[in-house]
């Protein structure tokens, strides 16, 4: 361990949406939203900071005709110590979140990639939503880098609200692949060194759905507000945006009520255009205006969008508001400071109906504009509100109460001013991202004081540095099976031994793989991953890798596990022989155990962050949190320095699917539990051999012209 250098190295994560340096296009879609600035801005206020000497916010690089040039850029200045990084991975296009989970291994493994080439490893990953969490766990396994996390939004909560606005449980798990995210982020809150939230309702309402439910490791640290862009003016100015707007109104001098968020049903739009069809008297006092994304035809826009601008559309109809209700089709990002202002000076009010607001940084830049606030009960807004005791909370679904909110502001001038000037003052005071800066490095420096350094292994067999690829199987029901395939298999290993590492990754004991391995006429590996990837030993005298061993005992705590799963049913210890310092092994009975996520969950509750691996429907194994078979070949290609991309895995049980995922060469031999891998997807580096055994590796070899 060293200590760690003055200025600090942190990296942002921020895998979705559109991010660039400048006009971010906020509102283009549902994943280029208020995340998109909250990553960027942060990023610029850490850099300012004179403790912090790097920050890089990585995304996805994204090569696609139909949006701007600058997301395949590889690198963007944000400022004198900032820079945007794009990591490519999976289609060159650009794709929904939901879409990038097949591909978020890959993104990890060549974003490591880019980091060895770096001149120092980062202090910190810092991971924004569940696919970032996702990647950036991967990388703390395996680097022992810590991680941050902030969520944004849960995948829990969003699951609550789509069962009660009635979409099935596959619909939603078509659509939303709703179990991969949350099960990334219970994953990600069993290893965060911290999760950084932006409001004490988010700890208090939406993590505490989570199994791993930790409320001292989570801390409150409200987003910031750019107040050189977002302020009031004093005097009347000439608002070009105004010019937007008055095709739409009879009256556009008449007081503004704004609404500013993307077209999507959970910011709950139509409730308010309800809440103003049905009170005359609001329509009499006040203009609506609805700044929902930018649009040129609804029928092309993605289902959401379109549903929602198609309903507020019939309902301005119905309520026959012509004339007092505007909806343009485009705004800019530098726009949006001057819609506030312009709402602002006509003495309006910002209106946040949503179902529930994570945060509600619209609500901050609003209230630096110098507008008075309505806004949901649910989320973010409390604390805002409580905070700057500029406006009014109200029952989203209640339409009534929103039209009442409304009113009291607007007809009350010295209620207006009051919370006008209350919030200016304490956004100010509160909000500013050089405040949450400070305070963001004062709740990270203890995780800033120690780095972890990987001795490098000791070159045991000279010959094995010239190898520069790899051929690593699992044994039972992979390797071993047939006679034909293993004489096939071995001849490759012969022709190629001195350029190709031959490894072996069971869940068997050294001693037992050797033996087996020895009992079937195969060569002795160059380096055998054991115990599903606890132990790691390289030929010839099989010397143990103490430095692995060291890593993953990180949090292992196997007799508080022994004791939480004593009691379940349908799980019974294997033999001694097959447990191990960091395997706690079961034979198990699906008939009568909880299921594996049940047990996982447990674990969870019972604050013990594990991996646990059900292998041919009977073997189940509680590892380290920072052991597997994948991580462990990870590790191994770190420390030989061979690509991940000249790395062939062969296996075929689910004990071997994180060996599989990301940029190594997978083969899945043909057997009897492969369905156990089915789920795995990436036409390049994954394939279905139609062989079995050893036969099929073989034929993965061929088909990858390895």
């Amino acid at each position: 361990m060293t200590s760690k250098k003055a200025a600090n190295y942190i990296l942002l994560l921020s895998i979705h949406g559109l991010i660039r340096s400048h006009q971010l296009e906020l509102g283009r879609d549902a994943d280029t939203g208020g995340q998109t600035k909250y990553v960027v801005d942060l990023a610029r206020a850490l850099a300012r900071q004179t403790a912090v000497g790097r920050v890089d916010l990585v995304t996805r690089l994204i090569d696609d005709p139909t949006v701007d040039g600058a997301y395949r850029q590889k690198f963007e200045t944000l400022e004198k110590g900032a820079q945007i990084i794009r990591i490519q991975a999976g289609p060159e296009g650009y794709i929904k979140k939901e879409e990038l989970w097949d591909y978020l291994d890959i993104f990890a493994d060549n974003l490591l990639s880019w980091l060895r080439l770096q001149p120092r490893m980062p202090d910190i990953f810092h991971s924004h939503y569940a696919d970032a969490g996702y990647v950036g766990l991967r990388l703390s396994l395996l680097t022992g880098i810590p991680l941050v996390h902030t969520g944004h939004s849960l995948g829990r909560d969003k699951l609550s609200r789509l069962l009660a606005m009635g979409l099935s449980g596959d619909v939603i798990e078509q659509r939303y692949h709703i179990s991969r995210r949350i099960n990334a982020e219970e994953d990600v809150l069993a290893n965060a060194e911290l999760v950084v939230t932006s409001t004490h309702n988010e700890i208090a309402e939406q993590y505490e759905l989570y199994d791993y439910y930790q409320p001292d490791h989570m801390v409150v640290i409200p987003p910031g507000t750019d107040l050189e862009q977002f302020y009031p003016t004093e005097t009347a100015v000439n608002f070009p945006f105004l010019d937007v707007l008055k095709p739409f109104l009879s009256d556009p001098t008449k007081p503004i009520i704004l609404a500013l968020s993307r077209p999507d049903e959970r910011k709950n739009i139509v409730t308010l255009v309800q809440a103003y069809g049905e009170s005359v008297e609001l329509q009499a006092l006040a203009n609506l205006v609805i700044v929902a994304g930018n649009r040129d035809d609804i029928r092309e826009m993605d289902e959401g969008g379109q549903a929602v601008l198609t309903e507020i559309l019939l309902m301005i109809d119905f309520y026959d508001l012509y004339g007092r209700i505007a909806v343009p089709k485009h705004h800019r990002q530098e726009d949006v400071p001057e819609i506030y202002r312009l709402a602002a000076n006509s003495k309006g009010v910002f209106v946040n109906p949503a179902l529930t607001e994570p945060f509600g940084l619209t609500l901050l830049e609003a209230a630096a504009c110098g507008l008075p606030l309505v806004a949901t009960e649910n989320g973010g807004p409390v604390d805002i509100i409580g905070s700057c005791r500029n406006g009014i909370l109200v029952d989203p679904l209640d339409a009534p109460a929103i039209a009442q909110a409304l009113l009291e502001i607007l007809k009350n001038a010295g209620k207006w001013e009051k919370y006008s000037k209350q919030g200016l003052k304490n956004v100010r005071k509160l909000y500013s991202w050089d405040t949450h800066a400070k305070k963001y490095l004062e709740k990270i420096r203890p995780l800033l004081e120690y780095h972890p350094v990987f001795p490098k292994i000791p070159r045991v067999r000279g010959d094995l540095s010239y190898r520069n690829r790899a051929v690593f199987s699992d044994i039972d029901q992979s390797l071993l099976g047939s006679q034909d395939g293993l004489k096939a298999f071995t001849r490759y290993l012969a022709g190629n031994r001195k350029r190709v590492f031959f490894g072996i990754a069971t869940g068997r004991r050294l001693d037992s793989a050797l033996a087996i391995l020895k009992k079937n006429g195969l060569p002795t590996p160059d380096v055998l991953i054991t115990s599903l990837g606890t132990e790691i030993s390289y030929a010839p005298q099989m010397t143990p890798d103490s430095a692995w061993a060291r890593h993953i005992d990180y949090h292992w705590n196997p007799k508080a596990i022994r004791r939480i799963i004593a009691e379940l049913p349908g799980l019974v210890l294997q033999t001694k022989s097959e447990q191990s310092r960091f395997k706690i092994s079961f034979h198990y009975n699906s008939e009568t155990a909880p299921s594996v996520e049940e047990i996982h969950a447990l674990l969870r509750q019972e604050e013990q962050a594990v991996n646990v691996i059900l292998s041919f429907g009977q073997y189940f194994d509680i590892l380290p949190a920072r052991a597997s078979k994948g991580l462990a070949l990870r590790y191994f290609a770190q420390q030989w320095n061979v690509p991940l991309e000249r790395i062939l895995v062969a296996g075929g049980s689910g004990a071997d699917e994180d060996m599989m995922q990301g940029n190594t060469l997978a083969v899945v031999v043909a057997n009897r539990h492969r369905e156990e891998l089915s789920g795995l997807y990436e036409p390049e580096r994954i394939y279905f051999a139609s062989q079995p055994y050893a036969l099929g590796i073989i034929e993965g070899i061929d088909h990858y012209d390895f």
